[in-house]
C-alpha cells in the first residue's frame, strides 16, 4: 500500500514531512527572487549569505519541539536530509546557489497518491528536491505516483514583467506547490509572482477530467494561497481580509461559509534590521496547519484568531515559531502531509 495518500487540508493526518533550516542561506539575489521574495527593493538591495547563526538555533530548537508535539499525537514525523546550500550550480544561461529546506510544501504537491515536484520559479531552489531523494525513493517503492514536472529554463525575460501585476510570463509551467489550496477533486491556483497561468493549466493536464483547477487572479501577487485561504473541514473557509471580499472569492467558494481572520497580533516585536531582511508578510501567522478537522496547530501570539477557530468547532494547539517572519514560513509551510486518512470527494457541485 502507497504510504502517500492525502486529498485535503483537513483529514486526519498520519504521516508528515516537518522542515530541515540547516544551513539555510538568503535566496540568491537575481530578477526571480526579487519578484518572489523582495518585490520592494532592487537586486542589490537584497540580503545575501546564510541566515543569522541565532536563528537557525532556534528555529531548531522550535521545530525539535514542534515534531515531539506531533509524534505526542501519534502522527508519524520525517525530515529532509541537510543540504549544502552554499554550493554554487548554474545552467548555460544561469548560475545561482541555494537557499534552504524550510518550506517542503513549496516544492512538492501531494494530490491523492500522487506526489509531484513542481517547477518552481526561484533559480536557488532549483535543486532543493534532492534533498527529499530518499524518502521520494521510499514512497515510489511503497506504490506512489512520484511526477516531476517539466524543468523550467527560468530565463530571464520570464521575468520581465508589469510590476504592477507581477507574474511569471507564460513561456514555460513555472509554479510553486503552495500556489495551490486541495479541496479534494477541486484545486485553487493562485496565479501570482510564484505561478503563472501556463503552470495550473499543466496541472489540469496532468490531473485530467476526474479534477478540476480553478483559477484564482488578480487577488494576491506577493507569493503563495495559503496565509489568504485556509481549509478548515468542508463547508468553513478562513479567508485574509486583507486580501480576500466576497467579491473576490472563487464561484466555488460561495457555497461554503467564509470566516475572515482577524488583524494578526504582536507584530511589532522585531527591529528595523530585523525586518529588512525578513521574507514573511504580516500575515504569516494566519498560515496555520491542520491535525485534523477539529484540531490545528496555531501561532500562540494570535489569541482573537484562536478565540475564533475555538467559535468555529476547531481546536487550537497553540505553538511559536519565533521566526516565521524571516525564514517566510509559518506551519503550513513547514509542513508537508504525506498521508492523511479519508477519501477522494468532490465538494462542490
Amino acid at each position: 500500500m502507497s504510504v502517500v495518500w492525502s486529498c485535503n487540508e483537513w483529514d486526519q493526518l498520519e504521516v508528515v514531512i516537518v522542515c530541515n533550516p540547516l544551513r539555510a542561506r538568503f535566496p540568491y539575489a537575481d530578477p526571480r527572487t526579487r519578484l518572489a521574495e523582495y518585490p520592494d527593493r532592487s537586486v542589490d538591495k537584497i540580503p545575501q549569505g546564510p541566515f543569522p547563526q541565532w536563528i537557525i538555533d532556534e528555529t531548531e530548537e522550535d521545530l525539535d519541539e514542534f515534531v515531539s508535539v506531533l509524534e505526542k499525537l501519534d502522527i508519524t514525523v520525517r525530515r529532509p536530509e541537510t543540504w549544502p546550500h552554499e554550493a554554487r550550480f548554474s545552467t548555460i544561461h544561469w548560475e545561482s546557489e541555494g537557499y534552504y529546506n524550510y518550506c517542503p510544501r513549496d516544492i512538492m504537491l501531494v494530490i491523492g497518491d500522487q506526489i509531484i515536484e513542481t517547477p518552481n520559479v526561484i533559480r536557488s531552489r532549483s535543486q532543493e528536491a534532492h534533498s527529499y531523494r530518499s524518502l521520494l525513493m521510499e514512497y515510489l517503492r511503497s506504490g506512489a505516483k512520484w511526477y516531476s514536472a517539466p524543468r523550467p529554463m527560468l530565463l530571464d525575460s520570464l521575468f520581465d514583467v508589469d510590476m504592477d501585476k507581477p507574474t511569471p510570463r507564460n513561456d514555460e509551467p513555472a509554479f510553486d506547490a503552495a500556489n495551490v489550496l486541495r479541496l479534494g477533486r477541486d484545486l485553487i491556483y493562485l496565479v501570482s509572482g510564484t505561478g503563472n497561468e501556463m503552470g495550473g493549466q499543466w496541472l489540469q493536464t496532468i490531473l485530467g477530467d476526474e479534477f478540476r483547477v480553478h483559477f484564482l487572479k488578480d487577488v494576491y501577487y506577493g507569493s503563495h494561497i495559503d496565509s489568504t485561504f485556509v481549509a478548515l473541514r468542508p463547508g468553513l473557509m478562513l479567508c485574509n481580509p486583507g486580501r480576500v471580499n466576497d467579491e473576490v472569492l472563487p464561484n466555488i467558494l460561495h457555497q461554503w461559509e467564509i470566516i475572515y481572520s482577524p488583524p494578526m497580533e504582536n507584530t511589532d516585536s522585531y527591529d528595523a534590521d530585523y525586518l529588512s531582511k525578513s521574507i514573511g508578510s504580516k500575515w504569516i501567522d494566519m498560515n496555520l496547519f491542520s491535525i485534523n478537522s477539529n484540531l490545528a496547530v496555531v501561532d500562540r501570539d494570535q489569541t482573537a484568531l484562536i478565540k475564533l477557530l475555538e467559535k468555529h468547532g476547531v481546536d487550537v494547539i497553540p505553538f511559536k515559531l519565533r521566526h516565521s517572519k524571516m525564514l517566510g514560513g509559518g506551519f503550513h509551510c513547514i509542513t508537508l502531509d504525506i498521508r492523511r486518512t479519508g477519501k477522494m470527494e468532490r465538494y462542490f457541485d
